[in-house]
């Protein structure tokens, strides 16, 4: 599916047989964006023509283990560190001053990981969806245990390898379709996809069916997420969910840093993931880790996929950010 603005794709070699597909478009100053789960660099198709128009090279980044970047076996390879890694590659290959990096989903994760482990490379930092926060004292897995002892939490569904695979892959278009419209504005954020009743054995029975698609995907949108998953399955973009422990672990040494560096947050006021932990609303201080905050943004009537559910807004609030970041530091 082609974009309305001329694309091109380039590739970084990194270590150990590792090959980073980024898809490119305009001229300038250097924005990276990184996509989440399920999703793919076609997550970003609303922003490319923004901005190139505003003078910005943009690369969106096949984040490992999907599209046409390099799909290694081993669980650590998704490891959290190892994405800031590929992050800090694209940066050097592409703008060894630096460049402004905007992550999604998971994406924010790995863009927050690359802030702490690279500060000099990212000359601005905004997420989408996913607060920047302190690690907790225990272990992801510890804390699960203890809170959702009644409920099916879809992390720790996606842990055993071959569990989630078996029920996705045989008919990826309703995964995709059902997970895409659970977590949307148009979903029903007491029944979605982030937590299954007690006794559920699987995470996408009684969601809710229907024929029609959320008005933010249509058709031609959901058969390019549904080929690109096809042609390579989930197997890579499920382990990212397998290494909680260890992306806590390894990320200790830095638990104490705030990040420093310009940042926004961009959020869906609707969005199920800031409800995810019972009795808290992740949303209501989701930014204690930025200390050169530029702003917080909840957006009415978006949920989750907010960049595809809000483009002309979330595009207006990344222009406005970038003109911020003086050109020298994009």
């Amino acid at each position: 599916m082609k974009l309305d603005v001329p694309t091109y794709l380039h590739r970084v070699d990194i270590a150990h047989d590792m090959t980073l597909a980024v898809t490119m478009a305009g001229e300038g100053p250097l924005v990276v964006l990184v996509h989440g789960f399920p999703e793919s660099w076609f997550s970003w198709r609303h922003q490319f023509r923004p901005l190139v128009e505003a003078g910005y090279r943009v690369a969106a980044l096949h984040v490992r283990g999907y599209g046409n970047s390099s799909r290694p076996d081993a669980p650590q390879a998704y490891a959290i560190t190892e994405h800031a890694k590929d992050i800090a590659a694209v940066i050097r290959s592409l703008s060894p001053e630096g460049a402004v990096v905007i992550g999604h989903d998971w994406g924010s994760m790995q863009v927050q990981a690359a802030a702490l482990m690279f500060p000099d490379l990212l000359r601005g930092m905004v997420t989408l969806s996913v607060p920047s926060t302190f690690p907790p004292e225990r272990r992801p897995t510890e804390i699960w245990a203890d809170i959702y002892k009644d409920t099916l939490f879809y992390q720790a569904y996606f842990q055993t390898p071959g569990v989630a695979e078996a029920e996705f892959e045989p008919d990826i278009e309703r995964f995709l379709r059902l997970f895409f419209l659970s977590l949307s504005a148009e979903g029903d954020r007491h029944n979605n996809a982030l937590l299954r009743p007690f006794g559920s054995r699987t995470l996408l029975d009684g969601l809710p069916e229907r024929d029609s698609l959320p008005e933010w995907l249509s058709q031609e949108e959901l058969d390019f997420y549904v080929a690109e998953f096809a042609a390579n399955g989930l197997r890579g973009p499920l382990k990212r969910y397998r290494n909680p422990d260890l992306d806590w672990e390894r990320l200790r040494p830095y638990s104490d840093r705030t990040i420093d560096m310009p940042a926004l947050f961009i959020g869906g006021a609707l969005d199920p993931t800031r409800w995810f932990v019972p009795g808290i609303d992740r949303y209501a201080d989701p930014v204690p880790r930025l200390s050169d905050l530029r702003g917080i943004h909840i957006l009415e009537n978006a949920g989750h996929w907010v960049q595809q559910e809000s483009p002309s807004q979330v595009n207006r609030l990344l222009l406005q950010f970038l003109q911020t970041v003086s050109p020298k530091d994009g």
